[in-house]
C-alpha cells in the first residue's frame, strides 16, 4: 500500500505553491497567525499559521480593528498560505524548529516547556517575518473543572450546515451582522466567576479560516477567552474531507489524555452531532464528565441545521448514567439546572 497522500492534497500542494512562488517574486512576505496554545506542566502545544501578505503591509491587520467589523465574510476564508515555510518558535530561552505543512499550518507538541500556570506568551518568527506573540494557556495540575464548548449554534447562530444558508452567514453577512445566543456569554462568565482558575476550550468544525473573526467575535459578546480547536476544510491525506465529527470526537480524546484530573462540562446543540459526540465521550471516560448542556434549537433553526424541524438524535442517544444531562433554548434556561448539577464551586481561604 502506498504511503503517497490522498492525489487531492498532492495537487492543492502543487498549487499552493506554485501561486506562492508566484506571489514572492512579486515582493509578497511571509505573516503569522498565531492560534492560543495550551498545555500542562508537562506538554504545550504551539499551533498557528503562515500566510503571505502583499508588499506594504507589514502584518496582517488588528484583530481587534472595528473597522473589521464591516468587512464581509468571504474576506475570512481568503488566505495564501506559505508552504513548507521553516519556523522558529521561543519558548524563554528555548528555540523550537518547524516547517509549516502544505497549507502554511504549524502544530508542534513540546515537552518540559519550563512555563508556569496561567496565560503565557512565547513566540513565533520566519526569517521573513519578525517575532509575534503567541498566547498559551498552561493548566496547573491543581485544576479539576473544566468547561469544552461548541461554537455554532451554541454561542453563535450560524443556522449550519444548510449550505445556502451557511454560504450566506459565512460569505457575505458582514461580522458586526453575526448574534450571539442569548444569555450563552454571561452563563459561561458566571460559571467560571464560581471555579477561579476552570479553563475553557472551545472545539469546531468551523474553518480555521475564520479564528480571527470568532476571536474579535467573542471579544465583542464578553465569552471567557480560551484556545480554540478548528479544522482545516481541505483535502487530508486519505480523501477529498475531513470528518467534522471525527475532528471533534478526536479533540475531546487529547484533552482528557492530556488533563486526566479535570472534570469537563460538555456544551453543544441538538442541530447536528454534538448529543452523539458527547455521549461517546461520556461512556470512553465516565470520570472526566461532569455534566453535558445541549442547547435545544427551535423548529425553525432545526429545519435549517438538517432539513426537519425534529431533534435528530433524541430517540437514538442519551448521555449515560451517571453523567447529568441538561438541556434548554439558550443560556437563561440551561444555568439554573446546571447550577443544581455541577460539583459545587471548591471553598475559598
Amino acid at each position: 500500500m502506498s504511503n503517497r497522500p490522498f492525489i487531492a492534497a498532492r495537487v492543492e500542494r502543487l498549487i499552493n505553491r506554485r501561486i506562492e512562488g508566484l506571489l514572492r517574486r512579486l515582493g509578497w512576505h511571509d505573516a503569522i497567525i498565531s492560534h492560543t496554545g495550551y498545555g500542562s506542566g508537562q506538554r504545550l502545544r504551539v499551533m498557528g499559521r503562515i500566510v503571505l501578505c502583499p508588499p506594504g503591509r507589514p502584518d496582517v491587520p488588528s484583530r481587534r480593528d472595528e473597522a473589521w467589523l464591516e468587512r464581509r465574510g468571504w474576506r475570512n476564508l481568503a488566505a495564501l498560505p506559505a508552504v513548507n515555510r521553516p519556523v522558529v518558535i521561543r519558548i524563554g530561552p528555548r528555540a523550537v524548529h518547524v516547517v509549516s505543512d502544505r497549507d502554511g499550518y504549524i502544530d508542534v507538541t513540546v515537552d518540559h516547556h519550563g512555563l508556569g500556570p496561567g496565560w503565557r506568551q512565547v513566540t513565533v518568527e520566519t526569517d521573513d517575518c519578525p517575532a509575534t506573540a503567541a498566547r498559551v494557556l498552561i493548566l496547573s495540575d491543581q485544576v479539576r473543572f473544566g468547561l469544552i464548548s461548541d461554537i455554532d449554534d451554541t454561542i453563535i447562530t450560524t443556522h449550519l450546515p444548510r449550505l445556502l444558508v451557511a454560504a450566506w452567514n459565512y460569505l457575505v453577512l458582514t461580522e458586526s451582522a453575526r448574534l450571539p445566543v442569548p444569555g450563552m456569554a454571561q452563563m459561561y462568565r458566571e460559571i467560571l466567576r464560581q471555579r477561579p482558575g476552570a479553563p475553557v476550550f472551545y472545539v469546531s468544525t468551523g474553518s480555521w479560516n475564520t479564528l480571527p473573526f470568532l476571536e474579535r467575535f467573542m471579544l465583542r459578546h464578553g465569552y471567557p477567552a480560551g484556545p480554540m480547536l478548528l479544522s482545516d476544510w481541505g483535502p487530508t491525506n486519505t480523501g477529498w474531507f475531513r470528518s467534522g465529527r471525527e475532528h471533534k470526537a478526536r479533540a475531546l480524546r487529547s484533552l482528557a489524555r492530556d488533563f486526566p484530573q479535570v472534570r469537563w462540562l460538555l456544551i453543544g446543540d441538538d442541530g447536528q452531532f454534538d448529543p452523539v459526540i458527547y455521549a461517546d465521550f461520556a461512556r470512553q471516560f465516565p470520570d472526566q464528565v461532569a455534566a453535558v448542556a445541549i442547547r435545544e434549537l427551535n423548529p425553525v433553526e432545526q429545519v435549517l441545521a438538517h432539513g426537519s424541524w425534529r431533534e435528530r438524535w433524541r430517540d437514538r442517544v442519551g448521555t449515560p448514567e451517571p453523567v447529568p444531562e441538561v438541556r434548554g433554548s439558550d443560556g437563561a434556561s440551561l444555568q439554573p439546572g446546571l447550577q443544581a448539577c455541577l460539583p459545587p464551586p471548591p471553598e475559598r481561604p
